[in-house]
């Protein structure tokens, strides 16, 4: 039976994050009050049968090594198998080494190694919780050369940096363009035979190029049979700062919450035991997402808490991300604001930003 491999390929993500990746890649940003952009890509790998599993790195990694540490949560910690980090390689004076053609090129042996057939490719970025089984099965069933996963959004500002996909009657893409009228996009999720793969890979660093996708897959367009697989489910493409902001607060409302957690598998992530959060008498919380190891004392109206974060009391805090272990202290205002991890905010402090422009304090930092 024809099997596949995963690999999630940070290197060619373009970094939009400011401050929230001044000390991570973009794949260990936390979303959703618990969990990291990347836990989502992994979860869906291992719900579809694919246990062998490698990271293509970028740079400021090891918060990343951090999260997943040997795969055990992800039940990727195998002895066949299991999951493979690749940092980046040293630059050499040949382009072998540019872009993420030189990851695929300095680790074929892993694909070469690897008796599975077929390789799906992906970001981080792209937040679902589904199976690529259907996407397999569609894939051998065309016969197509490369299957690219697509959706279709309708909110212009989501998609300025998304690519969009023209595709004729049979759903073979005949232009992969930057047209912002354009709804079809791509997920950034693709499949293809390895041989293939490798194949291009020769091709690209032949010919001195460095992506994969826009030299190898693109370039390629009309000698390939590439078809789309088009997925409807809830999900979000987050590419920025303010996507990211948007996308979060959307989980608050729970029919969103319920369709990307609750009426699927689950979305594996670091485990991290932290007792029941606790709520003071003088605790006012409405429409917000809590994580457990949080004390309330003070208001919280429309945001997202994450795990061991304490508003202490007259604090409050408004349409807001406080990520693990923040600190608001007596009577601070916060509105539209996202801290980072461990940031502590003293007293009698007000900060504010917009929804489309929010106040983003880095880690650490004591305001």
């Amino acid at each position: 039976m024809a099997s596949m491999i995963g690999l999630i390929n940070l290197e060619h993500e373009n970094d939009q994050f400011k401050e929230l990746t001044y000390h991570r890649p973009i794949a260990s940003i936390p979303f959703a009050g618990r969990y990291r952009l990347i836990d989502f890509t992994l979860s869906n790998m291992v719900q579809s049968q694919i246990h062998e599993v490698a990271i293509f790195t970028q740079n400021k990694y090891r918060s990343l090594i951090g999260h997943l540490g040997s795969g055990a949560d992800w039940e990727l910690n195998k002895t066949h198998g299991g999951l493979f980090l690749f940092p980046p390689q040293a630059h050499h004076s040949t382009n072998i080494s540019q872009g993420d053609v030189g990851h695929f090129y300095y680790n074929r042996d892993f694909f070469e190694n690897s008796s599975a057939e077929y390789v799906l490719i992906s970001g981080s970025q792209f937040v679902a919780n589904l199976n690529y089984l259907p996407l397999f099965h569609y894939h051998l069933e065309t016969g197509a050369d490369v299957t690219l996963l697509t959706t279709q959004h309708d909110i212009i500002q989501e998609l300025k940096n998304c690519l969009k996909l023209e595709l004729d009657k049979n759903n073979k893409v005949i232009a992969i363009t930057n047209d912002k009228q354009n709804q079809e996009t791509f997920c950034g999720v693709y499949l293809l035979h390895k041989s293939l793969l490798l194949e291009l890979v020769d091709e690209c660093v032949a010919n001195h190029k460095s992506y994969f996708f826009w030299d190898g897959i693109r370039a390629n367009l009309e000698k390939l049979h590439i078809a789309a697989y088009h997925y409807d489910g809830y999900h979000s493409i987050i590419h920025d700062v303010a996507g990211y902001f948007r996308q979060s607060m959307k989980l608050i409302k729970p029919e969103n919450y319920r369709q990307l957690f609750r009426n699927y598998p689950p979305v594996f992530t670091k485990v991290s035991n932290h007792p029941p959060t606790r709520y003071q008498h003088t605790a006012i919380v409405k429409d917000s997402l809590i994580a457990t190891g949080a004390l309330i004392e003070g208001t919280v109206e429309n945001s997202i808490l994450f795990r061991g974060v304490k508003v202490k009391k007259g604090a409050v805090v408004k349409n807001s991300i406080i990520m693990q272990d923040g600190e608001i202290s007596t009577d601070s205002q916060l509105e539209n604001v996202i801290l980072d991890k461990q940031v502590v905010i003293t007293k009698n402090q007000m900060l504010k930003g917009s929804i489309k422009h929010p106040y983003i304090i880095e880690k650490k930092s004591i305001i």
